[in-house]
């Protein structure tokens, strides 16, 4: 805000006040002939309106009350109408304390004197806000906008010059803090009789009040409004013409003027005009309301009684205000869904999944946000299809009741793929777009190392996916590209650091570390922190000592003990091994580094694990990026890079809002590696779902890899982080795969299947069942209900469909249900669905496979035994160092993270259906300090896949003039 110095403290909030007078009245008057010893009665004779004895009596009746008695009593049962409600609304949580705020130009306090007294017996707050008197619209519109965004104000007036409030400045003011009811949708709604939504201005109110009281509001009665047709003046037409009355507006610069004046029963004066408004144009008994000060000269012969309009136009603008409280609170509250799926139409043979998705049309996601129950200031678009939803939801729906928690894992998977992603999609989509249930999907963001290499994209398929499903693929909305800007800071401070480090002396360091401007020498925050880390517990840096001083600015960290590297989200196998340094200007400082695919960094485990920024950011100061010489950890902390890792990640916390083909949300958030991360979408993902679909409603999240893999770490890793407790596990396997693990011969994406593969083969089948019967009990050691999903193919036959339900039941799972949902969407899953909704009404009885206080390699034996079917562990000493490592800094209560192959239970690739009879060897551990797991790898486990001898970018192609993507799947 742009204030000048006269105005520098003008900016002020009043808590309710009873102190403070009106400085200004605005009256209503009624003219009466001096005839006789009663003008009252003589008015009523002479055809003041109605008939004469009705006004006799209002007029009486209000004389014997002493006049301000009955306006007195009216502002305060307006007054108490409106303290009720405030403390109905001081019962909610959050208890909302409402602001009344007033922006004006200069220093004429009036209008803040006059709302003040009555803020203060209704329990309001005024604030005012003053600008120079000269002011320009753009600083109006900026304190507007402010204003507008602010949730403690619920009602913006404006006390500016007739010049200033140009149609863009009242516009500017959100239609439901506009309890003046200036702008265009608040006029228009009145204009249309929708009172229940709509502002009506208080000084309309306040006449129609005094109208009433008078009894002058009756059919046939004739008012004229003289003003500048602005929006009061466009409310009191249509008030009065609601209520039965003619209606007619003037300006003061019109030439018949007087004698519309002549003629009519009422006139109101809504602004000042040019000239004296006198009485003598009147007829007897017509009332005169002034609303604006309008110069009035009365008529030495008529006796005008005066009754003051303002203070009662100040209540009803409280009482507004108090109603923009009510109805900002709820919709606060959680909001049902009024969602509207989209139509399909399945098309045989089934098009390409992008043919499919650019069929349909996808709605507008501002729309969908709406039907889901979000508030505007909860998203922000990023174009038409996406959007990404605030974590203020968590906190305006804390109280609300979570939904059923669905996972979805798969047998072990195979190069034929299962489905994992289709089947979700086909679930939600079968349960809201078809069973009208509330259900949420909540699906990894894909890497674009895949996307252009050889596996292809992981939006769903054919008639059960994300649209639009080239966004779906591509950028998005940037969040990986924020982890690797992320990423790659902290990969150029460690290195920049030991460099400094290894070529500046103690002082030099100190001096650049803690540089002096303009003649002050202060510690940052982050050096502060590092200081208490030291023991040193002073903040002025010219008391430090020349040993504190060494111990602030060393890191010493072990250029062969660097354990952070630099990541990229593209498949480049020649950065698996790299050196860098080499340029003259590093000093001879080279050393041995590697590239990892971008979806592989530690900050992408934090981003799926965290609950919110402040956690998010505990968790980004304690990575370990290195161990210094003595052997301590080096963190990002102790680098000073963890408030701008925060910066580089405010956004990509926030997860991203899209929808399936028939119109039903869905969140895509996070995309961490299944290998030596969980491979799970984000925690906060799945909060934000849960509170929107509500207590009856669903959340379908999905897990990477195998139940042995990604389902296993859910429950261990996941579940510790959020406290959420799953209800069902679906578990996704194909015929085709389940022929490969009963001993069918190996196959590779693209090329044609063996006859094994499409012909009916129910001895495969049937040995193949056996990791499907494993993967089931896997998910048994956790007490979670098991419904199996067979994702069906064409080639499927009856009878083997038949046999995998079979042994599916006859191995615990609740159900199991053939999904065709690829060729029909949701309505080929609402078998499915129906078998999951039966299964989370089951008692859920989840327990954790460990408890974390084990010890490291007790916590590794368990997995390898119970989930893998191991019969023990090797350990390598440099595992056994590591362990030993890790008990000695306290990480040994961390939950373990296990990286092996995701082809077999064991940790040999070709090892299919249940191997038996190993031994698990544990190569080497490492640790995720900021995402808070340990994890043990198995074998040789790769984090930058490379491209193949024709990668899946050969198709890609994108059309000049249409902008349209071809070849992506």
């Amino acid at each position: 805000m742009r204030l000048s110095a006269a105005f520098r403290s003008a900016c002020r909030i009043f808590p309710g006040s009873s102190r403070g007078q009106c400085r200004s009245g605005v009256g209503l008057l009624r003219t009466f002939p001096a005839i006789g010893t009663s003008p009252v009665r003589d008015a009523a004779s002479a055809g003041a309106g109605g008939s004469s004895e009705a006004v006799i009596r209002n007029v009486e009746k209000y004389r014997e009350r002493s006049g301000d008695v009955w306006y007195e009593e009216a502002i305060g049962e307006i007054i108490r109408k409106s303290r009720d409600g405030i403390a109905q609304l001081q019962q909610c949580r959050p208890a909302p304390q409402p602001v009344l705020a007033i922006i004006q130009a200069g220093e004429d306090d009036s209008l803040l004197t006059t709302n003040k007294d009555l803020a203060g017996k209704v329990g309001l707050n005024v604030m005012q806000i003053c600008l120079p008197t000269d002011c320009m619209e753009d600083e109006i519109m900026e304190e507007i906008q402010r204003l507008n965004e602010d949730p403690k104000v619920h009602g913006v007036i404006l006390h500016l010059p007739h010049a200033s409030l140009t149609s863009c400045v009242l516009n500017a003011i959100a239609p439901d803090k506009d309890v003046e009811g200036v702008t265009d949708l608040n006029l228009g709604r009145l204009v249309r009789g929708d009172l229940k939504d709509s502002f009506v201005p208080p000084f309309a109110s306040a006449v129609m009040e005094l109208l009433e009281r008078l009894g002058l509001c009756a059919p046939g009665k004739s008012v004229v409004i003289v003003g500048e047709n602005g929006p009061l003046e466009v409310a009191m037409q249509c008030l009065i013409q609601q209520r039965g009355m003619l209606a007619l507006s003037s300006v003061w610069n019109a030439d018949d003027l007087q004698k519309q004046v002549s003629q009519a029963d009422v006139v109101v004066l809504t602004s000042t005009g040019p000239a004296e408004f006198l009485a003598s144009w009147l007829r007897p008994g017509t009332s005169v309301i002034n609303c604006r000060h309008a110069n009035f000269s009365e008529h030495q012969d008529a006796p005008v009684h005066m009754l003051r309009v303002e203070p009662l136009a100040a209540a009803l603008r409280m009482q507004n205000v108090v109603e923009s409280s009510r109805r900002w609170m709820e919709k606060q509250q959680y909001q049902p869904w009024r969602l509207r799926s989209l139509k399909l139409q399945p098309l045989c043979p089934v098009p390409s999944d992008i043919e499919i998705s650019r069929s349909q049309t996808p709605k507008a996601i501002e729309l969908l946000a709406k039907e889901i129950g979000l508030l505007p200031e909860e998203i922000e678009a990023y174009g038409r299809t996406k959007a990404k939803v605030r974590l203020s939801l968590l906190e305006r729906l804390k109280e609300q009741q979570d939904g059923k928690y669905v996972l979805v894992a798969g047998i072990t998977p195979t190069p034929l793929g299962e489905g994992k992603s289709t089947v979700t999609i086909g679930l939600v989509q079968a349960l809201t777009a078809h069973l009208k249930v509330n259900s949420f999907a909540c699906l990894r963001q894909p890497s674009q190392g895949p996307t252009f290499g050889v596996k292809g994209g992981a939006a769903g398929g054919g008639y059960a996916q994300v649209i639009p499903m080239e966004e779906f693929n591509l950028h998005l909305t940037g969040d990986i590209h924020a982890i690797t800007a992320a990423n790659n800071l902290v990969a150029a401070a460690v290195d920049a650091r030991i460099l400094h480090e290894a070529t500046q002396s103690d002082k030099a360091l100190y001096s650049r570390l803690v540089p002096s401007v303009n003649g002050l020498r202060k510690f940052s925050p982050i050096q502060i922190a590092r200081l208490r880390r030291l023991g040193i517990e002073k903040s002025d840096p010219g008391t430090l000592t020349a040993e504190e001083i060494r111990s602030f600015v060393r890191l010493d960290l072990d250029p062969a003990k660097v354990t952070w590297q630099r990541v990229i989200d593209t498949n480049d196998r020649f950065l698996r091994k790299i050196t860098v340094g080499q340029a003259g200007t590093e000093k001879g400082m080279t050393r041995q580094a590697q590239f990892d695919i971008a979806v592989a960094s530690e900050i992408m485990a934090i981003l799926a694990l965290t609950d919110g920024l402040r956690d998010m950011k505990l968790r980004l100061g304690r990575m370990v990026v290195g161990s210094s010489r003595t052997g301590q950890p080096v963190t990002a902390d102790d680098l000073g890079v963890t408030g701008a890792l925060a910066v580089l990640m405010k956004d990509a916390i926030k997860p991203t809002l899209m929808q399936t083909l028939e119109g039903t949300p869905v969140f895509v958030h996070a995309g961490p590696f299944a290998n030596i991360a969980h491979g799970n979408s984000s925690v906060l993902a799945d909060k934000l779902a849960l509170k929107l679909v509500g207590e009856g409603g669903f959340v379908v999240t999905e897990a990477g890899f195998g139940a042995d893999i990604g389902m296993e770490k859910f429950f261990n890793i996941k579940c510790r982080a959020s406290g959420l407790r799953p209800n069902v596990v679906v578990l996704v396997a194909t015929v085709r795969a389940l022929k490969m693990h009963g001993g069918g011969p190996s196959v590779s994406a693209g090329a044609p299947l063996p006859r094994e593969y499409i012909e009916e083969n129910l001895e495969l089948v049937a040995d193949g069942c056996s990791n499907l019967r494993k993967q089931i009990q896997i998910a048994g050691l956790f007490g979670v209900p098991v419904v199996v999903a067979l994702n069906v193919f064409r080639t499927d036959t009856q009878a083997e469909i038949d046999l995998v339900r079979r042994v599916a039941k006859e191995c615990g799972a609740s159900d199991a249900v053939a999904c065709h949902h690829w060729e029909r969407g949701g309505r080929g899953s609402v078998e499915l669905a129906h078998a999951v909704s039966k299964a989370a009404s089951q008692e859920s009885h989840f327990r954790f496979l460990y408890e974390p206080q084990m010890p490291i390699v007790e916590k590794i034996r368990t997995i390898a035994q119970k989930v893998y079917g191991a019969d023990d562990i090797e350990l390598s000493a440099e595992s056994r160092a590591k362990i030993d490592y890790y008990n000695q800094q306290g990480f040994s209560s961390l939950p373990i993270c296990m990286a092996k192959t995701h082809l077999s239970l064991s940790h040999m690739p070709d090892r299919k259906g249940v191997p038996t009879g190993f031994v698990l060897p544990i190569r080497d551990i490492r640790a995720s300090i900021g995402a808070g797991f340990i994890y043990p790898l198995v074998g040789t486990m790769s984090t930058m896949p490379g491209l193949p001898t024709r990668p899946c970018f050969y198709d890609i192609d994108l059309d000049p003039d249409t902008e349209e993507i071809s070849g992506l799947f």
